[in-house]
């Protein structure tokens, strides 16, 4: 089977948990061919070079989102009234205001508003492929104007109508950097195996820019679609949508950025992206349930959601994990990036609580600021530890010490991360915004108890294995770390509980199996288009996916050719996939 495996920001670069997860996905599934499709972010990324690519990854098409020189297509009259219509009909669906379609699931867009945000996508898609390119169209004045008499239309937004010239040429630009996939040349007609109608199943590891070369692939060459969103785009581009230059992501005055034309114009943009990828999409397989709520209120048919939990590496917590008499009973572990979403303050507020009832316990904090926002965080921190906890000492010889000590992963008291986790009793989670847990799944596989802030898939992920307490509540942070410290019995019940929800739900191989057993079903009901017929015309109808292999068993009479034998048929056969309902167990 040959997989289009489309990506933004991650694999094959070196970079982020994204691409750590595609390059074990890619290496678990060596029985089939992997075509990466790579959409990258920033320029340092491409310098740090790619991964070590395993045999199975044939070929790495490359396509830079961060530039776009003028493609220096000159449109003909005919083709300008095309763009002018679609990009019309696209901007139109991004300033109406329609109530939503109470037939629909909430948060969902209106049938007709779909369609038409749906159409203009597609009409622009087609329109770039014969032209040769968009990006000078979408920066041209015409844009500009199109997008003006869209926002002063009767029936548009309020913010849009109220839009001024620099929050229009903001909308605009962002528009431009949004749909540069559509012109690419990944979508090639003449079947020469270059572009994307040369694979079987395209595999977005995002949702966004990932999956747009896959709607495209959809719409022209009936390739089915497969989206995994273990963050939701759509939530994080809503939670990063406040005020200020990062709030859209591209280079214009920061006072056009934060106006609220600016914002709702991008936001209803993003908002029927999604929804049309979701329409589209063969299977989403979300990460966890908070992301399936999330791809659900935007518009995601259930019946496509199949949650997937992202592969760990259990192996190197093995050693913590099997010996739990290293943990200092007295000790308090936090183990993370140090941003404000972290929520340190109010974990050190509770520290301060426990150590009226507890006076020998430390708190190790271990991890790397995020950004300069992060950094000054951190300082912010060490400040409020240092007020709230003055040095201490035994005597009045002895040297003070802090009970509440800064750390980094690599230095003398944690050279790993494993030690860091197997250096405390109790592992603690204070987050206020979270997705995804990786470092409560860590802890989990080290066997540690754990206490947690109801956030995000916290509760899913622990599963009655630790304890978990309101976000923002310093005393029932406090409260149920005494009650962990005080209780070594309970606390090794919770910790080796944890550890078997871990290795049954959160390893690598069960990733890679769920995934080898969708890809075998969504290519089985997919249009045949590799057979043609004496007419010349595909006749797609659902088979089951022996039908892919070269013979005559099928039916089809000696008419029939395949164009090629896939490459997966080739070898023995793969490892006996499970049924992919387990995955659906993700609830």
């Amino acid at each position: 089977m040959r997989i289009g495996l489309l990506t933004e920001g991650g694999y094959p670069y070196l970079s982020g948990d994204a691409g750590l997860w595609c390059d074990r996905l890619v290496r678990g599934l060596g029985q089939h061919e992997f075509d990466v499709y790579a959409l990258s972010r920033a320029e340092h990324q491409e310098a740090a070079g790619w991964v070590e690519l395993p045999p199975q990854v044939s070929r790495v098409r490359t396509a830079r989102l961060w530039t776009a020189e003028d493609d220096g297509v000159a449109y003909g009259r005919r083709a300008r009234r095309r763009f002018a219509e679609s990009y019309g009909e696209l901007v139109t669906a991004l300033c109406e205001g329609d109530p939503p379609d109470p037939a629909g699931p909430p948060g969902a867009a209106p049938t007709a508003q779909a369609d038409r945000f749906a159409n203009a996508l597609y009409g622009l898609a087609e329109l770039a492929r014969d032209e040769g390119g968009l990006v000078g169209a979408l920066r041209s004045e015409n844009a500009v104007r199109t997008l003006e008499r869209a926002c002063r239309a009767p029936g548009a937004l309020r913010p849009a109508r109220e839009a001024r010239v620099p929050e229009l040429l903001a909308v605009a630009a962002h528009l431009e950097r949004a749909l540069r996939p559509l012109s690419l040349d990944w979508y090639g007609e003449d079947g020469g195996g270059d572009g994307l109608d040369a694979v079987d199943l395209c595999h977005a590891t995002s949702g966004g820019a990932a999956a747009l070369p896959g709607l495209l692939a959809r719409h022209f060459f009936d390739v089915p679609l497969l989206v995994t969103e273990y963050g939701v785009r759509l939530r994080t581009h809503y939670l990063s949508s406040g005020p200020g230059p990062s709030s859209t992501g591209f280079g214009s005055a920061p006072a056009a950025e934060a106006a609220p034309a600016v914002r709702a114009l991008v936001a209803a943009f993003h908002g029927r992206l999604a929804a049309e990828v979701y329409r589209q999409a063969a299977c989403v397989t979300p990460g966890n349930t908070h992301a399936r709520r999330w791809q659900e209120r935007c518009g995601a048919d259930r019946a496509k959601l199949r949650t997937v939990y992202p592969g760990m590496e259990a192996s190197r917590f093995a050693e913590v994990g099997d010996s739990l008499d290293t943990a200092d009973p007295h000790t308090l572990v936090w183990v993370g990036r140090v941003e404000p979403a972290k929520d340190l303050v109010s974990l050190l507020h509770a520290f301060a609580e426990l150590r009226k009832e507890e006076p020998r316990t430390r708190l190790r904090i271990v991890g790397a600021p995020a950004g300069a926002e992060g950094q000054a965080y951190l300082g912010h921190c060490k400040v409020l530890a240092a007020q709230l906890f003055p040095d201490e000492a035994d005597g009045p010889h002895a040297v003070g010490d802090n009970p509440v000590s800064f750390e980094e992963i690599g230095g003398p008291e944690a050279p790993t991360l494993a030690e860091a986790y197997a250096a405390g009793a109790v592992v603690v989670l204070s987050s206020v915004v979270e997705g995804f847990p990786v470092g409560l799944v860590e802890a989990m596989f080290c066997g540690r108890a754990t206490v947690s802030t109801d956030v995000g898939a916290v509760v899913e992920v622990i599963g009655g294995t630790g304890l978990v307490v309101p976000p923002r509540n310093p005393r029932a942070l406090a409260e149920a770390c005494v009650a962990l410290l005080r209780d070594p019995e309970r606390r090794a019940r919770l910790g080796a509980a944890a550890r078997a929800r871990a290795l049954e739900l959160f390893t690598v191989e069960q990733n890679i199996t769920a995934f080898h057993g969708i890809y075998l079903e969504l290519v089985a009901q997919a249009p045949v288009r590799r057979f043609i017929f004496d007419d010349g015309d595909p006749r797609p109808f659902a088979v089951p996916a022996e039908a892919c292999l070269p013979g005559h068993w099928t039916g089809l009479d000696a008419r029939v050719a395949s164009r090629r034998g896939p490459g997966w048929a080739a070898g023995p056969p793969p490892r006996d996939p499970s049924p992919i309902a387990a995955t659906e167990g993700a609830r």
